[in-house]
This record gives structure tokens, C-alpha cells and sequence, in this order.
């Protein structure tokens, strides 16, 4: 049995979980996302907002998760269906990015909420996805939220050179066929490309896929609010 957990990190709670130290975030979000809705690049934008506000790494990765211009924002806003608008559609999903934010969520890590109203965290692949012990929880939570909102078809994509990304399907395949549900999983090169290229409904927070897609649904949000009340988020605003 898989013991391993996607939880914080030793340092998490004084770096998240302190009101002030989220009170600075709060404002770094603020100035980086008016630098960027300015036309700022990202990368020398974050590097000045982290420097005053004397932020390390994780912090970095975290304001830059939660910060966005403010035209993106308004196309993310209008592209964005609602839960109960995906009745008899057909929804692909961002394999990797949903999973280990759900893993990440029902581990106690810290999420973040952008200003988009996606959660998002500060883990990574790194070329190998290890599968931990909430990683059925989180499958079977995604599995409930498509039944219950009527979904025709759900198509998983995963980074094909990820390792572990075959024995991942094969998992998904068994549950599918299990459960009896209408699922197809798909290895690519590219799925972020995949994904927003297809012209079906996105189901991802990864901000590149939600600004290219043509419509996209915040699943994550919605099964983390209303099924995981134990939960670390740090709030953007």
C-alpha cells in the first residue's frame, strides 16, 4: 500500500500560513499583477516583486500562481462554465494538474487561490509522477463530480514522458471499466497544446491552458469546497 503522502513542506506553515506573511503575499499579488496587466514580462516582474518584498522561492512560485493581468482575467471569466453547464458535453481533462492538486489538497498542502478563482499549488512532476495514498480518493472525488453533473465523456490527457504515466492509465482504464464510465486516456507529447487545441471543455487551472482554450470548468474549486472541509488555502484578495 502507498504510504506516501503530497503534503506541505517543513517550512509551509511559517511561509503560508502566517496572517502577516499572507498579508504581504496579498500586496506582492497586487503589484505583480499590475505590472503584468501593464505589459511587464513575468519573469523580471517577479523577481522585482519578490525582492521587496523579500519573498524565497516557494513564496515566488506561489504570488506568481495567484497573480494575473487583468485582460486574461476577464477572458478566463467569460469563457468559464459553470458546473451545470456540462450536461451531456464532453470534458478533457489536464491529467497531472488535477490529480495532484486534489492529492495535494486531501494531503493538508497549502493551495492557493488566484485572482482567476483557480486553486493551485507549488508541487511538480519533475519527470516522475509517484502515486500517493489519496491518489483513489482524488480519483473517485473527479469520478463523482462528472456523474453527478451528467458529463457525456471525460478524456484524460497526461505528459506522455512523464514516468509512470502508462501505469497511471492502466489504473484509470480498471476504474473505468469497472465503474462502467465513459472515459478515454490519452498519452501525449504536448497536452497542455492538446488540450487547448481541441475545442472541447477544459478542465485544468493551468493558466496557459485556460487563456487558449475555448471554454474550460473550475472542477477543482468545486469538488475542494464542497467535499474537502480540512483544507490549507491561501486566499489572493
Amino acid at each position: 500500500m502507498t504510504k506516501r503522502s503530497r503534503g506541505k513542506e517543513g517550512s509551509d506553515d511559517r511561509l503560508f500560513g502566517d496572517p502577516k506573511m499572507q498579508s504581504k503575499m496579498r500586496e506582492a499579488i497586487k503589484d505583480l499583477s499590475y505590472l503584468l496587466s501593464r505589459g511587464f514580462s513575468e519573469k523580471s516582474s517577479l523577481a522585482l516583486v519578490g525582492n521587496r518584498y523579500k519573498l524565497n522561492n516557494r513564496q515566488q512560485r506561489a504570488v506568481q500562481g495567484m497573480s494575473e493581468a487583468s485582460h486574461k482575467l476577464e477572458k478566463r471569466a467569460a469563457n468559464c462554465l459553470l458546473p451545470n453547464q456540462l450536461a451531456e458535453k464532453e470534458v478533457y481533462i489536464d491529467g497531472f494538474n488535477v490529480l495532484i492538486l486534489l492529492e495535494s489538497a486531501l494531503s493538508g498542502a497549502y493551495l492557493f487561490k488566484g485572482l482567476d478563482g483557480c486553486y493551485r499549488d507549488i508541487s511538480s512532476v519533475h519527470g516522475t509522477y509517484k502515486k500517493v495514498k489519496q491518489t483513489p480518493e482524488a480519483i473517485q472525488l473527479i469520478a463523482n463530480f462528472l456523474q453527478e453533473n451528467k458529463v457525456k465523456k471525460a478524456t484524460w490527457i497526461f505528459d506522455k514522458p512523464v514516468s509512470n504515466s502508462g501505469r497511471l492509465k492502466t489504473m484509470l482504464r480498471e476504474f473505468a471499466d469497472e465503474h462502467q464510465l465513459h472515459w478515454e486516456i490519452i498519452l501525449d507529447n504536448n497536452p497542455d497544446k492538446f488540450i487547448a487545441e481541441s475545442n472541447q471543455i477544459a478542465i485544468s487551472s493551468d493558466a496557459w491552458i485556460l487563456d487558449n482554450a475555448t471554454t474550460w470548468c473550475n472542477m477543482v474549486r468545486q469538488i475542494v469546497d464542497e467535499h474537502i472541509p480540512q483544507k490549507n488555502v491561501v486566499e489572493s484578495e
